[in-house]
């Protein structure tokens, strides 16, 4: 009888473990997150009859250690077939189309026809692969001219003999400022090639003008990333005799440039001012004039992302607008941007257009999915979903998620997307997890809103509510939002969080008593901030590649000037006392939230230490912490593994520390 009882009791536990196993299946994990594949840069051909783009493949757990995969593929428009035409064995990035051709340009590094990356170009067949460039170093960016007679692409130039002769005998010091490599452009006609630009001068972007004779060249004198975002002019390049000259003057950050069709005028993104934290504006000038006008609508509230000219008198431009995205239409001259399309489901960051300026394509998620690739006509557009590369998905049951609004501290309306958990009763209050994103100039969409730093509908399927909080300080609604939190980092932009844990709690949905936030980089230092400064409100916390310490920070990033220009709006020299009021490591005399403090040893953006002595600072002070450090990762995640890790690793402490029973109202 005794075995028989056991043999009963085993069945009961099997059943209850395949009701389970139904369950998980049914809903989404962190083993479904790092197994998602990603439509990436869409490119259409001028007779709109086959779209190039590349996919994002994850590694598998039988794979080795390192990041993801990128395939190459070709759609056909008329029957949808859908051509791999590079493998995973290659890494494959920048796709583009030969102008006048229908040959598919990319970059790509394979060790069967170059030890280093080049440009090749094969058929929409995916057939006659060739290899254009052979640049000793390595390609960074190209572009054909607009005849196609011509390649013009960047190239960091080569270690000295005399320096690599010194390192191979251990002589390998790295002195700040001594043996800087300037990356610098290079043109290609046939199969010569020459450099252009200075050899004291840093090219980070640049496009061609139609005459094929000249180009836009976007330039700094120092070779950083802060360089970069904050010092680079526009120049022009004149092909004859190599001479540079000012095209545009700019202030502050830089984002795409394009000539109009008939090389008169020239367009760019910029800041409004040295101190926007965003190249948002839409600026034109005409060639030879230097100043541009800023023709962005008064009073427009977005932040465009993508320009593009449709004739020689007409711009369009892709813009964030709140939490969605759309297109518009604005006269060069300046005027009313008219709305092409997009502010609903569709999350579009760019498009490509064929020769007609009707028929593009996209990468677009929405809330049910990744990116994948859309068609689009307009007017309208009225959308075409090409692709389907998670099939699974359409299984499972995903948290409903939508924008909602409310109050700031000052009366400012704050948007967020709202994600319910799985299976949400309003009759219950749930717990909250906050999910800041980063920048602070960062914004969260309305669309697909799960990945392995914000995985939003894992926490969805573990019971919780989900907010990420569009806060002053980020993008999509303007310079001015944008500008709202200089010289008051962690000030009225945190309180514009805690308004919405209090909406959300008059509204019944959540418990106040039971909020966690977890955020990364910016997004970090909101968590940090949220568990000490703010610790009464927040029962656990989570911090990935978040700051700790100002003063410590601007001593060890990579952006000192685009974080105390374009952020701060001052120097910490210049009110030291509000820099440390500000730091979470200066607030931990009252904390009490558990942290959990996660950090990749690869970060040169927010240096380790940030985490470490953060985590150093809790111990000391009993506050229940772990330190998490990430081998070989960057200001990120990329491996699989690692991705795994975190995703489950932050879920199951805000389970632990914000007892996650559902309690009935």
């Amino acid at each position: 009888m005794k075995s028989k009882a056991i043999l009963f009791l085993s069945g009961i536990v099997v059943s209850f473990l395949f009701i389970s196993i139904e369950s998980v299946q049914a809903q989404l994990y962190a083993e479904d997150v790092v197994n998602l594949r990603q439509a990436g840069n869409v490119e259409i051909n001028e007779r709109g009859s086959h779209i190039a783009y590349t996919l994002f493949i994850p590694r598998s757990e039988e794979d080795p250690v390192g990041p993801g995969y990128t395939e190459l593929r070709v759609l056909t428009v008329d029957n949808g077939k859908d051509t791999v035409v590079v493998d995973t064995s290659n890494r494959v990035s920048s796709v583009s189309w030969i102008p006048g051709t229908d040959r598919v340009a990319f970059l790509m590094r394979s060790e069967e026809h170059h030890d280093k990356t080049q440009v090749y170009s094969l058929d929409y067949s995916g057939g006659d692969l060739t290899r254009h460039t052979d640049a000793p170093e390595g390609v960074r960016a190209y572009a054909f001219s607009r005849d196609a007679s011509h390649i013009a692409y960047t190239m960091t130039d080569a270690v000295s003999p005399e320096v690599e002769e010194r390192q191979e005998r251990g002589f390998d010091m790295i002195v700040s400022g001594e043996n800087e490599r300037f990356t610098r452009l290079w043109i290609q006609k046939g199969e010569e090639s020459r450099v252009v630009t200075p050899e004291d001068m840093m090219v980070w972007d640049f496009a061609w003008a139609p005459d094929n004779h000249q180009l836009a060249v976007r330039m700094t004198y120092g070779t950083g990333i802060d360089d970069e975002m904050m010092f680079s002019e526009i120049m022009r390049l004149r092909l004859d005799d190599n001479s540079l000259d000012l095209l545009a003057e700019s202030q502050g950050k830089v984002g795409p440039m394009r000539w109009s069709p008939d090389g008169n005028r020239f367009a760019f993104l910029a800041a409004k001012a040295i101190n926007d934290p965003l190249p948002q504006r839409l600026y034109v000038t005409r060639t030879g004039a230097y100043t541009a006008e800023d023709i962005t609508p008064e009073g427009y509230e977005g932040t465009p992302e993508w320009i593009e000219w449709y004739d020689n008198e007409t711009l369009r431009f892709v813009a964030v607008e709140g939490t969605v995205t759309r297109l518009r239409e604005i006269p060069a001259a300046g005027g009313e941007a008219v709305p092409l399309g997009g502010g609903e489901r569709e999350i579009f960051r760019s498009v490509s257009f064929d020769a007609s300026g009707s028929f593009f394509a996209a990468a677009v998620h929405r809330r049910d999915h990744p990116a994948e690739v859309y068609t689009g006509t307009l007017p309208g557009p009225r959308w075409n979903r090409i692709t389907n590369h998670n099939p699974w998905l359409r299984d499972i049951v995903l948290g409903r998620q939508e924008t909602i609004e409310w109050f700031g501290p000052d009366g400012t309306v704050i948007e967020g997307v709202l994600t319910y958990p799985v299976d949400y009763d309003e009759e219950k209050a749930y717990p909250l997890a906050i999910l800041p994103h980063g920048g602070p100039e960062g914004v969260s969409l309305d669309g697909w809103n799960t990945r392995a730093l914000y995985p939003a509908q894992v926490f969805a399927s573990h019971g919780f509510a989900v907010l990420k909080p569009n806060y002053r300080g980020s993008g999509g609604r303007g310079s001015w939002f944008t500008m709202a939190n200089h010289r008051d980092l962690g000030g009225k932009e945190f309180e514009d969080v805690i308004h919405g844990i209090d909406y959300l709690a008059h509204q019944g949905l959540v418990d106040p008593g039971r909020v966690g936030m977890s955020g990364t980089s910016y997004g970090g230092y909101f968590s940090a901030w949220a568990a000490t400064r703010h610790t009464n409100r927040f029962a656990a916390a989570a911090t990935f590649a978040g700051l700790s310490n100002w003063i410590s920070f601007m001593g060890t990033t990579d952006i000192p000037n685009e974080m105390s220009i374009t952020h701060w709006d001052l120097w910490w020299f210049e009110n030291p006392g509000l820099v440390w009021e500000r730091s979470p490591v200066a607030r931990l005399e009252y904390a009490k939230t558990p942290l959990l403090v996660a950090h990749g040893l690869a970060d040169e953006r927010v240096h380790p230490e940030q985490s470490i002595q953060l985590y150093q600072f809790l111990r000391l002070n009993d506050i229940p912490s772990e330190l998490v450090l990430y081998p070989r990762q960057p200001h990120g995640l990329i491996e699989r593994a690692h991705q795994l890790d975190f995703m489950n690793r932050v879920v199951d402490w805000f389970i632990e520390h914000t007892e996650t029973s559902i309690f009935v109202r």
